[in-house]
């Protein structure tokens, strides 16, 4: 076992990427380090979200990694394969579970988890990455003001063991890591293609230019997302640059 060799649990800390952030600075952490909280004060998503958890309930983990066979123009196969390892954990509940590019977990048209990965590249050479996950398990009440949460818990109806979810949601992503260090990268791009939200689908978008009808089309080796319009045309965007209208 590479991830989860080392385990690292927290009651409260501002975020785990910042705890296992420091601890790059600090050490040496062991690759496949995880770090794991029952509380987040300060939460982070995508660009600067606040990701929000009621104490005790959610899965909040960060993997430390050194993906040295990975190249810089490469990353998103690290992306693809940690959604692809939460996609698996969440599959066991619902067939309705997605991966939303470039690594939300949706069920149908809800988010039950988010992804924040924090690359340290030198060179030519990937430094490290800290992975973070946070998973929405057994809270059923959302305050925040994020628009769609759900959790297993309502998808599901019951409560469930947080510390076995965790084991093996950690279980998961050790097998799939050890995919990129086997170089079966292009089965990672597939298998994520199979579970992409909205893929080859009809619906509504926005980017700059207003709201439209767009196909997603697949997403580029370099994590750029394709989507053509109705009148043919095909257009690839970066992260932000376009909103699903849900």
């Amino acid at each position: 076992m590479i991830i989860g060799s080392h385990v690292i649990q927290y009651e409260k800390v501002s975020s785990t990427n910042t705890v296992a952030s420091a601890l790059l600075r600090e050490s040496n952490p062991a690759e496949g380090t995880v770090i794991t909280a029952s509380y987040q004060e300060s939460g982070r998503g995508q660009t600067g979200n606040r990701w929000e958890s009621e104490p005790g309930s959610n899965l909040l983990m960060s993997v430390i990694l050194y993906p040295f066979t990975v190249k810089p123009a490469e990353q998103f196969v690290i992306s693809q394969m940690i959604s692809l390892a939460v996609h698996d954990l969440a599959s066991l509940h619902t067939s309705e579970a997605r991966i939303k590019w470039p690594n939300d977990i949706y069920v149908r048209d809800d988010k039950i988890a988010g992804i924040l990965i924090e690359n340290s590249i030198m060179g030519e050479v990937f430094s490290s990455t800290v992975a973070g996950i946070g998973l929405n398990v057994n809270q059923t009440i959302f305050s925040g003001g994020a628009p769609n949460p759900v959790s297993l818990a309502l998808v599901t109806g019951y409560s469930h063991d947080l510390p076995a979810v965790t084991a093996r949601l950690t279980d998961m992503l050790d097998r799939r890591y050890k995919m990129i260090l086997n170089g079966e990268t292009a089965a990672l791009a597939r298998e994520y293609h199979e579970v992409l939200y909205r893929s080859g689908e009809w619906h509504r978008y926005a980017d700059s230019r207003g709201e439209f009808e767009g196909m997603i089309e697949c997403v580029r080796s370099d994590g750029m997302l394709a989507v053509r319009r109705r009148d043919g045309k095909t257009a690839e965007y970066a992260f932000k640059e376009i909103d699903y209208i849900l």
